[in-house]
């Protein structure tokens, strides 16, 4: 019997729930279970809850709707169960049913409106960010951190203030040309996508994927209208709007004759990689995102397919300590883990560490950490004590909301570990660049 809370558009599968066997692998490697040790905020507590939503036995209520919202989506899971559980689709499926068939608070209603209607929109976003960087730059934010008056006023802004990082005038404008030769002898052309979060924060990744990409023989192609991949959307139920922007992406991408379409961001990744699951009740774009999804690589994946041809130099005059960070949507999701280690390992003067814990989610989870602050940033917390009881000096991140988010904790902590991404790391080893240790971030030549 259909549930009357659930509509016919690709509830949760039976087939896929009945190979739950309630076994409860998944429950030491779940975050939302870690924090809140309740049996429904466990994907064997989801699982049952969807089975009863089909049959009609339980009502899409607040209370029910709580447990769903709490699943940060990272996946772990899937790679956990002993059974083979598709817990990837199944909560995916479960997201749009919620948003379709469950009537939000208002405000609440409002607040994620916002947050969809302005983070995958870099132009909106970028006007959003003039007062933010003046706010910066005339000293209110420390002033306003240390009163602590957004927490009192709304821990969802609070949530969402505390994960902005420094602006600098590079958020306000798109450098890349379309078309960037390969130094040398060209033996790809690749297509690029910038990211969201990725181009407005940090751009410095950007630059820095160009320059190792053309310094190993790569034409990089990179569609000057790009907008988001829709993964922001996608991961929070928002269907429609996650659709439009996968054709849009699809349409910017045609016709540039590329032999990979290179990411660099763990969460896009993803979900650039799902757009076949995502468009499969379109006959119009359903085998165009096939054969786009095919050509996605993660720039570490592609780097390690075929191989640097570049020399590399130390980053430091003596040996230095780096404990790499799995990004959930790169382990769990992507299945990518050996590559990134293997490509760092090359650098010269680099003792690879690995943290307590490293497949745990760090908190970030998409716009988890402004949906819901309290389970995030203890998450959080988590993460940065297993990354700095390491002993290493650079932290490897390769996605930009764990940066951001292992960055805001390393400061609640009072620690100054430098973050950066594993690309960064790979462009000053082939410029010959020592790394600078005395901030958090390098700030790279453009």
């Amino acid at each position: 019997m259909q549930s009357p809370t659930l509509d016919t558009q690709h509830p949760p599968e039976p087939k896929l729930i009945d190979a739950c066997v309630h076994c409860g692998f998944c429950l030491s490697t779940c975050p939302s279970y870690r924090v809140l040790g309740t049996e429904m905020d466990s994907p064997r507590g989801r699982v049952y809850m969807m089975d009863a939503l089909n049959q009609g036995e339980i009502d899409l209520t607040p209370a029910v709707v709580s447990h769903f919202d709490s699943c940060l989506g990272c996946l772990a899971c899937t790679t956990t169960c002993p059974s083979g559980v598709q817990y990837d689709k199944l909560i995916a499926s479960m997201r749009p049913q919620i948003e379709r068939n469950h009537q939000r608070p208002l405000v609440e209603r409002l607040y994620r409106q916002f947050i969809f209607g302005l983070f995958p929109y870099p132009n909106r976003l970028r006007l959003l960010l003039i007062p933010l960087f003046v706010y910066q730059k005339l000293g209110l934010q420390k002033l306003v951190r240390q009163t602590g008056i957004v927490e009192k006023v709304s821990p969802h802004l609070a949530g969402m203030e505390s994960n902005l990082p420094e602006l600098s005038l590079s958020t306000f404008q798109d450098t890349l040309p379309a078309l960037i030769p390969a130094q040398g002898t060209q033996r790809y052309r690749v297509g690029m996508i910038l990211g969201c979060v990725q181009r407005l924060f940090f751009d410095r990744v950007n630059q820095a994927t160009v320059r190792v990409l053309t310094a190993n023989g790569c034409e990089i192609v990179i569609p000057q209208a790009q907008g988001c991949c829709a993964a922001l959307p996608h991961h929070q139920g928002q269907e429609e709007q996650a659709k439009v922007m996968a054709r849009q992406m699809i349409d910017n991408f045609a016709d540039t004759n590329v032999d990979a379409i290179i990411i660099n961001a763990a969460g896009c990744g993803h979900t650039l990689k799902e757009y076949g699951e995502l468009l499969k009740d379109d006959p119009e774009y359903l085998q165009r995102a096939i054969d786009f999804s095919a050509k996605v690589k993660d720039v570490q994946e592609f780097l390690a397919d075929i191989k640097l041809t570049t020399p590399l130099s130390p980053i430091s005059t003596e040996k230095l300590t780096l404990v790499y960070q799995d990004a959930c949507h790169l382990l769990h999701g992507q299945k990518i883990s050996v590559q990134p280690r293997q490509l760092l390992k090359q650098i010269p003067n680099i003792a690879l560490t690995e943290p307590l814990d490293a497949a745990l989610c760090c908190g970030s989870a998409g716009v988890y950490n402004m949906l819901q602050p309290e389970t995030a940033n203890e998450l959080g917390s988590q993460k940065v004590r297993n990354l700095v009881n390491t002993g290493a000096t650079i932290i490897a991140s390769a996605n930009p909301g764990c940066t951001l988010q292992i960055a805001k904790h390393l400061e609640l902590q009072g620690h100054q570990t430098k973050i950066l991404h594993p690309i960064e790391l790979l462009d000053l080893s082939i410029r010959g660049e020592l790394v600078d240790l005395s901030c958090q971030f390098d700030k790279l030549p453009s």
